[in-house]
This record gives structure tokens, sequence and C-alpha cells, in this order.
């Protein structure tokens, strides 16, 4: 009888192991999750993760050890080019010594070359250039000073926080996401002014380095939300001498650092008065002597149907971060949940009929470097961008379509995770067709707060890499928390921000809409 039990139950399981295997995805990702382990070991242990430097190497290694551990195959790191400079911020100290001595809240700007130690200098104003011609004015008088620098043509404001910062979507803004239709690109002239905002702003740092100055200070931005008020420091490209200052042949030539907007503008409000200020500062910067090569990190689980095992289901998210928060958010997120949701699938002994491929990409933020590469070695040829050399590439359209090579046919879909740590709340699957599909896939998860399915495309970062290839690539609509308004590419982008519950149920998600991806009979449509 205990035989024939055995047998029955192995009948049954063959009959009917996509609804189990479900079920156990939900059992395993709510109550086994390992997420919030995996986040402080990658968030705490190796902090800031730019692109080129030693801590995002680190956390490669970590990862792939991590993705080995959880029993996935074909682990490996695939070079993608050389990418640029490596750098390390090792400590920026910037204080008011007079007409009171104050400590000022400041980061390096990301790729500043170092003050020779801690330097003394006395303050001057230079609002921000529109052209290059206004840098004659002040010619022959920065020397030995230090600059405080309005990157626009007036000074920042500082919004009250008057509403939460914190946001989940509502029924309503989910419904008008799903009925909105997408925004027109940036037209071409626009892309043509914001080249020339990048080159002017690289011109301004060489000038201002042939002037002597020993450091540029810059306003951190602000929000509508009034989120980054409060001491937070926005650091990203956008506080550089250009796009490229990566790049050894536009790297940055005089020390710049971000200030927090409430001393930025409490000094600005003392140079109106024509208060004297003198500054103690010391950049403690490290810039790597050659350019630095860059990889992607692979994991899969592999497919078990004879004739769809080599095609594949996608799932990415980038490793690279910026510099002055630990990069939770943006997107240590992304790689926590799709490495859960990966770990996820492996612990229930998911069998998919394709196999199932986790990339993690590094480069994305200096403009989805990794990915691109990717897609050009493996996937389509992409004709070289036909726009101003000084934006980054995903900024410039390609000069003609992809033509797809022989792997292009194997992908069924690829699934970015790249908006932040908030519950998923729907899909945008890109494509109409594929409406009905997702909302039959998505039916059980109801109760964790998925509900909304659109047919519209929603699709940046590394996703627009295989988008721009002519991939089905569906995207994840997430509550954005304090994403947009506190945490994105800012000092606040720590393991403190993560929201526990909402990486578990991410992660869920996730893992079954791989599952259900790699077990449908037929790719998705182009």
């Amino acid at each position: 009888m205990r035989v024939l039990l055995v047998l029955l139950s192995s009948v049954v399981w063959a009959q009917s192991p996509p609804t189990d295997v479900r079920q156990r995805i939900r059992d395993e990702g709510l109550h086994r999750s390992q997420i919030m382990q995996y986040a402080t070991e990658l968030l705490d242990d190796f902090g800031p993760r730019l692109t080129g430097s030693t801590n995002l190497d680190r956390a490669l290694e970590w990862a792939r050890a991590k993705l080995q551990s959880i029993g996935l195959q074909q682990v490996r790191t695939e070079p993608w080019g050389t990418f640029g400079l490596g750098w390390q911020e090792r400590h920026t100290s910037i204080r008011m010594l007079t007409p009171v001595a104050t400590p000022l809240t400041a980061r390096a700007a990301p790729w500043s070359p170092a003050t020779p130690g801690a330097m003394q200098a006395d303050l001057v104003t230079v609002s921000g250039f529109s052209s290059e011609s206004q840098f004659d004015a002040w010619r022959g008088k920065l020397q030995g000073k230090a600059v405080l620098y309005g990157t626009a043509p007036s000074a920042p404001v500082t919004p009250l926080i008057d509403k939460p910062l914190s946001m989940r979507l509502t029924a309503r803004q989910l419904a008008d996401f799903a009925s909105e239709k997408p925004r027109a690109t940036d037209s071409s002239a626009e892309r043509q002014r914001m080249a020339a905002r990048f080159e002017l702003m690289e011109k301004a740092g060489r000038f201002f380095a042939a002037e002597g100055v020993v450091a540029v200070l810059v306003p951190s931005g602000n929000n509508a939300y009034g989120g980054a008020s409060g001491g937070t420091l926005y650091a990203d490209t956008n506080y550089t001498f250009g796009w490229h200052v990566y790049r050894n042949d536009h790297r940055m030539q005089a020390p710049m650092a971000i200030l927090a907007v409430e001393d930025y503008l409490r000094l600005h409000r003392m140079q109106q008065r024509a208060v004297p200020v003198k500054l103690e500062l010391n950049i403690a910067t490290e810039t790597m002597a050659q350019e630095q090569s860059a990889a992607n990190l692979f994991a899969e689980i592999p497919g078990t149907h004879p004739q769809r095992k080599q095609e594949q289901v996608l799932v990415n998210a980038h490793l690279d971060s910026w510099t002055a928060g630990t990069g939770a958010t943006d997107d240590g997120a992304g790689v926590l949940i799709a490495m859960e949701a990966m770990r996820i699938l492996q612990a229930v002994g998911a069998k998919p009929d394709r196999t199932i491929r986790l990339i993690l990409f590094t480069g994305e933020e200096q403009g989805a470097l990794g990915s691109r590469a990717f897609v050009r070695q493996h996937l389509a040829d992409i004709p070289d961008p036909d726009q101003p050399a000084a934006l980054p590439e995903f900024l410039r359209g390609p000069a003609g379509p992809p033509k797809p090579k022989p792997a292009h046919a194997q992908i069924a879909a690829v699934y970015t995770l790249d908006a932040g740590g908030g519950k998923i709340r729907g899909v945008s699957t890109g494509n109409p067709a594929t409406v009905d599909l997702f909302r039959r896939w998505l039916a059980p998860l109801r109760d964790l707060g998925v509900t909304m399915v659109a047919g519209r495309s929603d699709c940046g970062g590394d996703c627009a890499s295989f988008q721009q290839a002519g991939l089905p690539a569906p995207s994840f609509k997430q509550d954005p928390l304090e994403y947009d308004s506190r945490t994105h590419h800012t000092s606040a982008d720590t393991y403190e921000r993560l929201a526990p519950d909402d990486l578990r149920q991410a992660a869920v998600v996730v893992a079954t809409m791989l599952y259900e991806t790699a077990m449908h009979r037929e790719l998705l449509p182009r």
C-alpha cells in the first residue's frame, strides 16, 4: 500500500506541477527569505560601487560566490570592454574658518581629483556660465581661491516639505498610468542643448584648473518634494565637469565637492552681503593611473525541455551605483530582488522548460554601457548613434534599425529591475497583444497587491538596450516609496531606506513571472 501511495503521489505530481511550484514559490519567498541578509552583506560590506572601482570588483566577487552557493549554474563574469578611470573617495572635509568656525556637509564629486592635503582659501562666488565668453571676466582673479560655483544662473531653491516623502500607488494612479500614452522622447533640439551644456561644463572645469583654483564647490540639487534638503547630497554626473569625466581624455582637472544645499545657500547669502569667508578644504580622492576593464556577471537555471532549453528568459539589474550612499534602492534593491528570485526558484526545485538567466550589469549609471555591450556582443548589431558625441550613448538615437544575430531568436523575454525597492503593483508589457496573457499570470498574485497590467511601454536604463534591439521587455511597476523624493543618487540611498516586506513580495512576483515565461508554450511576441 505504501508503494502504491508513492506511485499515486508521483502521478499527481507529474500531472500538475505548475500550481504546486507557484505555491512553493510564494511559501519560500514569504517565509524563508534571505533578501535582507543579502542586503546587509552587499550594501554594508562594500559601500558605493562606482564602475571601475575596487568596491565594485569586490561586490562582483561576492555576488559570484553567493550565486554559486545558491546552486545556480554557469556562474561567470564576461568582460565587456575598457570602461575608464577607476576612482575612490577617501575623505572629504570642508569647514568654514571665518567669520565663524563651522563644519560643512560635503562629498567629493565623482572622479574629482584630490587637493594636495588640507588647504585654506578665501571664498569667491562665480555664477553659472552660459557661454565660454563669460570666462574672460574671471581670468587672473581666481588663483588660490575656493569657488562657490552656481551651475545654474540662479541659486537653488529649497521648497518646504509639505507632503509625505514616501508614496504608495493608489488604485486610481495605477489606472491612470495604464491608460496614459507614453511621453514623446526628447527632441533632437533638446539633445543638442544637453550636449552643449555638458561641453560647457567640461570647458569650465578646465578653465578653473588653468586659473589655479583650490577647489570648486557646487550645490546639491533638490526636487519638487524638498526631499534633498536636510543635508541630503546628490552625487552623479550632474555634479561633475561634463558627462565623460570617467574617461582619461575627459578627466576632471580641478577638485570639486558637492555641498548640502543649506550650507551652499548660507555661503551664498554671506557672499551677497560681502562677508569675507575663509574655508579649509581637504578633498582626498584616488584616481587609478590606467583605465579599467569592466565585466557583467551571469548565472542561470538551465532549461529542461528538449526543444525549448536553448531559449532564455532574462532577468537583470545593475550592480554599479553612485558614490554618496551605498546604492541601496538604485540599484541594490533590483540586484537583491533578482538574486532572491533565482534563489527561490532553485530552492523549490523548479525545472523550467526554458533557461532562466540572471545578468548583473555594470556601467549602467554612465549610460547602460554593460547592457549595450552585451546586446551588441550577443543579440544584435546596433548602428552607431548619430547624435552629438558629448551626450551619453543612451540619449543618442541609433543611426538605423538593429540587425538581429542568431541568439536574438532565442530570447523569450527580458525583465529589468531598476525602479527601487517598492512592492510590485503591476506590469507594463510593452505590447497590447500580451495584456491578457499577463493578466492570467498575475491573477494569483492579486492578494499581494499586483493588480495592474498595461500594454504600454515603460522601459529605461538597461531595459532600453533590449527594447532598442527589438526584444520583448516587460517592465514592473513598483511603489515609488522614497525613490524619487529622497534616495535616487543621494547620500540617503542606504540599507535603512529598504522596506523588507516590499522586497520579499517583489522577489515572489519576479520568481513567478520568470517561471511563467519559462513554461509558456511560445516566446513572447516581438
